[in-house]
């Protein structure tokens, strides 16, 4: 477990540090890339703030929160998922470990979150590649206590006993 958290750990934030690098070398507002198949494009966008403008301004309390739900997650990480977890709980985990340290560094290195891909199909904030991480780690690891929780449930209410079984 410890193995598949920092591995994923690893290569989202190195994705993550990446692709802001590539995308911060410009001036904010700039055209990275236009019209990816009508479904994005890649426009620079400094966020102070976090998703839809909401704590405008508020870059470095965002930032500590940031590390502090991070410390959560390992927390979490270690005390129950790399005990009793599945593979995918500590996939999920740490993407969104690897989320939450690439915006952290950004607030705290930068005052503002890097962020770049645009969504053209539908109204939505320019993101990065650590809100993927955070949106579907999130996402996946709810779904996996959820289903975990479902099969164990489905388990005990069937009255069988795996010993005498």
């Amino acid at each position: 477990m410890c193995a598949v958290f920092a591995c994923v750990v690893i290569v989202w934030t190195a994705i993550d540090r990446l692709t802001k690098l590539w995308a911060n070398g410009n001036e904010p507002g700039t055209v990275l890339v236009d019209d990816v198949a009508g479904l994005f494009d890649f426009r620079l966008v400094h966020n102070t703030g976090a998703a839809w403008g909401i704590f405008s301004d508020s870059t470095f309390a965002l930032g500590i929160f940031s590390i502090v739900v991070c410390l959560v997650i390992l927390a979490l990480f270690f005390t129950f998922v790399r005990k009793e977890g599945t593979i995918l709980q500590a996939f999920s985990l740490a993407l969104v470990f690897a989320g939450g340290v690439g915006n952290a560094v950004d607030r705290l290195a930068y005052s503002y979150v890097v962020d770049f891909i645009n969504a053209k199909f539908m109204s939505f904030p320019v993101f990065n590649v650590a809100d993927i991480g955070v949106t579907c780690g999130l996402v996946l690891f709810v779904l996996s206590v959820f289903f975990q929780g479902r099969s164990a449930s489905g388990a005990d209410a069937s009255g069988i006993d795996e010993e005498s079984a």
